[in-house]
């Protein structure tokens, strides 16, 4: 049977993409909330810069793998690409579990960043693959609803099984788990080799645009003003989010809530974030992408505002729901955006120098939290960090046409 483009035309290889997705984001979840305080608790880390190293390590792996991704499932197929990082991520609970000293647990995060620079990289561009173009922002919408979704649910998990049972490194048990049922699911899957087969067909007056990886690299970040507008607001969308992931916990249990108080905050924040994408994804494909991506990331910093003015636990929910809804008005409309500027020839390998900026923004957010909050506390960290999306906002709205 020849390959046909829409998601309803191939709903069960769409659907069997989401479901793997869950796993995915659940991978991260799993440490989201129980990790940096596992860091000051059983490995004794006194420096906020050292305890949030590992987030640092997850960011520059699944940076440099994002780049290649594109590359590698041009070359091995995304099903054999999807599949691999699976199993590269199963060993990242076997790292942790077996970790006697904090080097161990950031290089299981290197491992965390590759397993998800794969796996994470292939179900999007699987879904686009299946997607009609005018479908795309609903297909990436859906694809990080889902992995957002599991990085909810497993860091609410995590944080309960914490707070009733003990905060340590044995919770990485269930990562076996879910790493088992990846690689089951990807197995099953079907490849998208024919579905692009048939995008290529359809444009074939785009060949001439083929562009080699470094002309891709130079327009996707500097050339092309609204390709690097586009890097330029994903990189500091993950850099605030590795900041809230590193320091939220931190910042929430120094206030005196439990941990399941900070679990709660901490996971409704994804939550938020996987949810709204439901309807992002979808309001992209009928609005002005631009704006929508400025108006998101001024509600970002926005929302970190408000969770350091209230001092109350359903306010700080309320701005961990604001938030999430930022993020994912810029998060599926940002790819989408990408893939509706680029040419299918090129798209992957654009889309994974996106990607590597974006995921490089964990990096530098982790980085830059430990310096200031080491020197001025977490909420000098915090509020500082809102200030970057504000400027990231205007470049969008200012700077998207060539």
């Amino acid at each position: 049977m020849s390959a046909r483009l829409g998601m309803k035309e191939n709903l069960i290889s769409f659907l069997l993409l989401v479901i793997i997705n869950v796993f995915v984001g659940a991978m991260v979840g799993l440490e989201r909330t129980i990790l940096p305080m596992i860091g000051e608790k059983q490995f004794g880390l006194t420096s906020m810069g050292a305890a949030i190293s590992f987030i640092i390590s997850f960011g520059l792996s699944k940076a440099i793998v994002n780049y290649f991704a594109g590359q590698l499932a041009d070359r091995f197929g995304r099903k054999n690409i999807l599949l691999a990082g699976w199993i590269i991520g199963l060993f990242v609970p076997i790292c942790m579990l077996t970790a006697h000293e904090w080097s161990i647990v950031v290089f299981a995060n290197v491992l965390l960043g590759i397993n998800q620079g794969l796996t994470w990289s292939m179900t999007v561009n699987m879904k686009i693959d299946i997607a009609k173009p005018t479908e795309r922002g609903t297909a990436v919408g859906l694809n990080e609803f889902a992995g957002y979704f599991g990085v909810a649910i497993m860091a609410a998990l995590s944080g309960y099984l914490a707070s009733t049972f003990s905060l340590d490194l044995q919770l990485f048990y269930i990562g076996i788990v879910v790493a088992l049922t990846g690689i089951g699911l990807s197995i099953v899957v079907k490849d998208t080799k024919h579905h692009v087969q048939l995008h290529m067909e359809r444009r074939k007056k785009e060949r001439t645009e083929t562009l080699s990886a470094k002309d891709v690299f130079q327009q996707t970040t500097w050339k092309n003003k609204t390709l690097s507008s586009f890097s330029l607001a994903g990189l500091v969308t993950n850099l605030k989010d590795g900041v809230a992931w590193g320091l939220f916990p931190l910042y929430f249990t120094s206030l005196g809530l439990s941990v399941s108080q900070t679990g709660m905050i901490v996971a409704i924040y994804p939550a938020s974030w996987g949810i709204c994408q439901l309807f992002t994804g979808a309001i992209s494909d009928r609005v002005d992408r631009k704006k929508m991506i400025a108006y998101g990331m001024w509600l970002q910093a926005l929302s970190l505002w408000l969770m350091l003015i209230v001092d109350d636990v359903v306010l700080w929910m309320v701005g961990a729901v604001l938030l999430g809804l930022g993020t994912a008005m810029v998060y599926p409309t940002l790819q989408a955006a990408i893939s509706d500027v680029t040419a299918i020839y090129w798209r992957a390998s654009a889309m994974g120098v996106y990607r590597f900026w974006r995921d490089s923004g964990y990096a530098i957010g982790a980085a830059m939290a430990g310096i200031i909050a080491d020197w001025l506390g977490f909420r000098w960290a915090i509020g500082l960090t809102a200030i970057l999306p504000i400027l990231a906002g205007w470049r969008v709205y200012t700077k998207t046409k060539n």
